[in-house]
């Protein structure tokens, strides 16, 4: 069959990673039609408006999307659209699964674990106003249903998937109401899970923990602003943003994307690694039931990093974007 997948290529190197994934999926005998949606840039920077309605509109029609890099300003300017188009979309999961990759050096070796976090509220509500010059309050917002629709989906992951443990991550020793909130809806479902181990721990101890042993840990599951710093930590644990993938799902439509920075200082010079964008590609055609085009680029990856010939100047390799991609492409099996 063929599949119609929304495109948003994003900006700086995003244009040049969401070529080489769409050969890469190409290449593994996947029939797509691609609905792209961009902001016009120049020399990789956004220069027009990025078309929101028409890409949201399309992913509703769709129910899948392949996103690159997007920028987002710090201190000001327009909010981010990676926060909008999960919101628009009900993105309410994010996914993280972070392993080991062969080849990529780290400091620890055998990581195999999954982020879990909530995707539409906490602070990232976006509720913020000036009280007074000088007084800025910020809304943390928590509610019992998607903290329940999160947990929810965690504990499902976890049992189709094998895992056998998850950890509610929280801070609800100071903040009792809204954390506390989070950590009663997780136990409820809990309870209806008893296969599955169930734990909590507090947010700051998860982050010395994760570098101290990260093979303690399964799937960990957090509210948004925790989910947010603690994927990012688990991706240093194995070689950072550029080696990890990232799903955004709904009940209705799913976001596959690459969550690393759009490098601007590399843009055009053919040296950007692809890889982040094409394993999120693969968790893609997974969620799609395209499972075996799925293994097959996973294990085309893996190849390539194992044999260490075309991988790129980030990894250790000197390989151009370009090469990178012919070799994944050579390694499909």
């Amino acid at each position: 069959m063929t599949h119609t997948i929304t495109l948003l290529p994003g900006d700086g190197i995003g244009p040049e990673v969401a070529e080489a994934a769409r050969e890469i999926v190409e290449a593994a005998g996947v029939s797509v039609k691609w609905e792209e949606y961009s902001a016009p840039l120049e020399d990789g920077k956004r220069v027009g408006e990025f078309p929101r309605e028409q890409a949201v509109a399309s992913v509703r029609r769709t129910h899948v999307a392949l996103k690159g890099p997007m920028a987002t300003a710090v201190a000001g300017g327009a909010p981010s659209i990676n926060v909008a188009l999960r919101k628009e979309l009900d993105l309410y999961a994010n996914l993280r699964p972070v392993r080991n990759v062969a080849g990529v050096s780290s400091r620890w070796t055998g990581v195999d674990l999954v982020i879990v976090r909530e995707n539409t509220e906490d602070l990232y509500a976006g509720l913020e106003h000036t009280v007074v010059p000088g007084v800025v309050e910020s809304l943390k917002i928590i509610t019992e249903r998607a903290s329940t629709r999160i947990a929810r989906f965690a504990f499902e992951y976890a049992q189709k998937n094998g895992r056998k443990k998850i950890h509610a991550i929280h801070k609800a020793n100071i903040m009792k109401l809204s954390d506390g909130l989070f950590l009663n809806s997780i136990r409820d479902v809990a309870k209806e899970y008893p296969e599955i181990e169930y734990r909590e721990m507090i947010v700051d101890n998860t982050c010395m923990q994760l570098v101290m042993n990260p093979a303690q840990f399964d799937v960990l599951l957090l509210p948004n602003l925790y989910g947010d710093v603690v994927s990012d930590l688990a991706a240093g644990l194995v070689g950072g943003l550029g080696v990890v993938p990232s799903g955004n799902i709904g009940d209705e439509a799913a976001l596959f994307e690459a969550v690393h920075g759009t490098a601007p200082d590399i843009v055009g010079k053919g040296i950007a690694n692809p890889t982040a964008l094409v394993m999120s590609a693969a968790m893609m055609l997974n969620y799609l039931d395209e499972v075996e085009a799925s293994r097959r680029i996973s294990g085309a990856l893996d190849k390539v990093y194992r044999e260490g010939k075309y991988t790129t100047r980030d990894v250790g390799g000197t390989a151009s974007a370009r090469q990178f991609t012919r070799a994944v492409i050579g390694a499909l099996s």
